[in-house]
């Protein structure tokens, strides 16, 4: 896996020149519309929900920044547990995509919105096996539903910004059953936050952050939720 430093245009900027809508190489930095239908009112304070989008680093960020999220966890998910480990994931034949599971309060934010706000800043979801300067089957995009009600929500959700033609192309994202999500090893969590330096954050994730902040600015939390280390974690 290549976490390249290439120059990349920030979503600031290309909100500026007005381009921001469809670009091919950054997510987008403009509202999309919520889900049309309405979710059940919450009878829990405490769901999951699993999104991959390419490089998990960034796709964490993302949801740590997100009021009402209360923990996330990047990790593998779509393949089996032998093979939950970086390096072996990086050949792109194991199954898993990199992904971030994130746990939320569903009173505070719901699945819809987590939904809109992924679709709108993390990613663009017409690609296939790819985000930005990484490509293989382990960056493509995929909803990884924990539950029937989830399942139903993306379906009707990906059909309704379709038919909406709010991209350029059709998204391409899976709506895949989670059989087993694997959380990454420690070094991987909140990296964005613990490495804003480096070149392929600044380049790539910073410029999320910044679009998340103006375009969802309701949702916006500025102090990130971290991920606590595991027992014996560094």
């Amino acid at each position: 896996m290549t976490r390249s430093g290439l120059l990349g245009i920030s979503l600031i900027a290309m909100g500026a020149l007005g381009t921001a809508c469809h670009a091919a190489d950054a997510p987008l930095a403009t509202r999309l519309p919520p889900p049309a239908a309405a979710e059940a009112p919450a009878t829990t304070h405490r769901a999951t929900a699993v999104f991959a989008g390419g490089c998990f680093w960034g796709v964490q960020s993302v949801f740590q920044h997100i009021r009402g999220v209360t923990a996330t966890r990047a990790g593998y998910d779509g393949g089996t547990k032998d093979t939950a480990e970086y390096e072996t994931v990086s050949g792109g034949d194991t199954g898993h995509a990199e992904s971030v599971a994130v746990e939320y309060d569903p009173t505070q934010v719901g699945y819809g919105t987590l939904m809109q706000i992924f679709f709108s800043v993390a990613l663009d979801p017409t690609q296939v096996n790819r985000q930005f300067p990484d490509v293989g089957s382990q960056y493509r995009s995929a909803l990884f539903t924990r539950t029937p009600e989830q399942a139903t929500a993306a379906r009707a959700y990906i059909r309704q910004l379709n038919a909406a033609h709010v991209f350029a192309r059709p998204i391409a994202t899976q709506i895949v059953p989670d059989h087993g999500f694997y959380p990454a090893e420690e070094y991987h969590q909140n990296f964005a936050a613990r490495h804003p330096e480096d070149s392929y954050i600044a380049t790539y994730d910073a410029p999320r952050i910044e679009a998340l902040k103006m375009v969802y600015g309701a949702q916006y939390r500025d102090d990130p939720i971290l991920t606590l280390a595991a027992p014996g974690g560094p």
